[in-house]
Parts: C-alpha cells; structure tokens; sequence
C-alpha cells in the first residue's frame, strides 16, 4: 500500500526540513493495527524533535507528529477484527503525520461517538499531559495555589478547567493580554498580564505567602521566577522548552530549595502499564464526554498537501485553537 507522510532527513527548521515522501506501508505485526488518518494538529511538541530537540534517540528520516484521530482499516492476526472500522487515536506508534498510522492494538484507544473528529485530534498530548501533571505529578488538593506560565499556549486553558474540576486555585502568567478573559471564563482564579508590570509583584498581591506548586513550560529566566514564588517544600514540575533555555536545576535547587520534577509523557508511558494508561486515558475522555473539559475549536484546517502554509500560519502569534492537518 502506498502511504505519503511528512519525513524529515535532517533537523533544522521544520519549515525547511519537512517533506512530503511517498513509500510502501510494511507488513503488519500480529498485534498491530493499520489506520487510516482523518486529522491531526499542531503542537509545539511536534516541531521540537524536528528542530533538533531529541536528536540523540530520534532516528532519522524520520516521521513527524504525536497526536491524532483516524479510522482502523486492517489488523495483525493476534488482533479482534472488531477493531475495524472503529475510530482510534493510534497514539504510541508511528509519527501521525502521515496517511496510515501503524500501532499496537493496545495503545489504540477507541473513541466515543460524542466526541467530534477536530476534539479527537487533540486528546492525547494537551489533555493527558494537563491531567497527568495535576492529578499524579502534583496531587494538588482543593484550595492549593498552583502558578504556571505560558498563558498563551492551548494547554492553558486545560489547566484552567482542571483548576475547576480539582478545586484548586490557579495563577497563569500570559504575555498575550487578549487571552486574559478567556483564561478567567475557563476557570483561573488570578491572570497575570506579563506585559504590565513586575510579574512578580503581581504573584505577591495575589498571594504574599507563596505558592504551592508551580508548572513551567517556558524554562530560563521565567522558570526560575516561578521557583522564586514557591513556598518551602513547594513542587516545580517542568514539562515543556519554549524558550529553548534550559532551567538550571542546581540552581533551582540550591538557591530557592526546590527540587523540580521533570514531566513527559513519553517517560511516563514507558513507565507505567498499558492498563494504568488506558485507565488515565478514560478518565480524561469522560471528562470531554461529560463537557467538564472543552477543548479548543481549531483555528484553522488545512489538507495535509498545503502542511507549509499550515506551518506558517501556526508560526502566527495570538492564535485561538489549534491548526490541524485534514486527511481525509
């Protein structure tokens, strides 16, 4: 069968370094599943390996993209013929970017009617980090003060709804002042506008006694400003680079006496089981399921073919919802 994906052969600028390559699907494992993509979008998380990020566990050429939704058309011999036709996020396998995805049958998580293709799309980096994060990494209890920056960024808003499902209270530090109210809407108890004064003395007057957890996804300067504003034994977990700054985690550690934690899911999949994940997993699809979570309405759609122009609208500041890449 033949199967046209984006590859890149090198990493640099994924602008520059993505392709699109036509080659032959291999064979089936006995539990592997073939699907057939509808949609896919965007993340950061996508484009970081391309720049280089991952370089010494990313062997190349190489097919980009983590999250996605399609249609299961075929099955190794091990696997239910059930699963045909059934609509999937064929996560954990192969980069999604591409026509047909292979993956394990277990890592294959099925998906409810409800639930629409551009929503599916999303699930599985934003909401499952997000939920992750705050109910396993963090454990935050009602009423804790939970501080994060990246404002701007979709997974944002998914903290702000966790922030009302879980009962804690939470600070997002944006840069973006047009994101304010609709932070606020989500459920976040304080928005900090970056741009308008010290960021620090806006923490102060809404907490003066501290926080107690924090969450970077910005590293640099802005991660240790969040160290700064923990209160003692207070939790610092990292989960993203978008500086492409490294925290200094000695001095994260001797200076302000945190000692961060680093989330990705990648790590965490490897390190629990498939039950234990498929459990998680559940839990966040119950809560789109039940609208306690609503994920972003995409910005824009593109066909997979015109994934350049979808790349640079993606490089476009203030964007709403994420852009996805149609495959159908």
């Amino acid at each position: 069968m033949n199967n046209v994906s984006l590859i890149y052969k090198e990493f640099g600028d994924p602008l520059q370094k993505l392709q699109l390559y036509t080659g032959e699907k291999l064979p089936l494992q006995p539990n592997e599943i073939l699907v057939k993509m509808i949609a896919s979008p965007i993340n950061p998380s996508d484009l970081l390996p391309i720049r280089g990020a991952y370089s010494h566990r990313i062997k190349l050429p190489a097919v980009a993209g983590y999250d996605g939704v399609g249609i299961v058309i075929d099955q190794g011999k091990d696997v239910s013929p059930s699963l045909i036709g059934k609509r999937v996020l064929p996560v954990r396998g192969e980069g999604t970017w591409q026509q047909y995805v292979t993956t394990k049958a277990d890592y294959a998580i099925e998906l409810p009617p409800s639930i629409s293709d551009h929503d599916a799309s999303q699930l599985y980096i934003n909401p499952l980090t997000a939920w992750l994060i705050c109910t396993e990494s963090l454990r935050v209890q009602p009423n804790e003060i939970v501080l994060m920056n990246g404002g701007g960024t979709s997974i944002a808003g998914l903290f702000a709804q966790i922030s009302t499902i879980l009962g804690f209270r939470l600070i997002v530090i944006t840069r973006n002042s047009r994101k304010i109210e609709k932070l606020q809407k989500l459920g976040a108890w304080r928005v900090i506008d970056a741009s308008n004064g010290s960021i620090y003395e806006q923490i102060s007057d809404a907490c003066d006694i501290g926080v107690d957890h924090a969450i970077d996804s910005i590293g640099g300067e802005s991660g240790e400003l969040l160290a700064r504003t923990l209160k003692p034994e207070g939790t610092f977990v990292s989960y993203g680079l978008l500086s492409g700054i490294p925290n200094d985690w000695r001095k994260l550690h001797n200076v302000y006496h945190v000692s961060p934690q680093l989330f990705a899911l990648r790590l965490w999949n490897e390190r629990h089981s498939v039950s234990e994940y498929r459990n998680r997993f559940s839990q966040v699809i119950k809560l789109v399921e039940s609208g306690r979570m609503v994920i972003n309405a995409p910005e824009k759609v593109y066909d997979f073919e015109d994934f350049y122009d979808a790349l640079k609208h993606y490089e476009q500041p203030g964007l709403n919802g994420k852009i996805l890449l149609n495959f159908a």
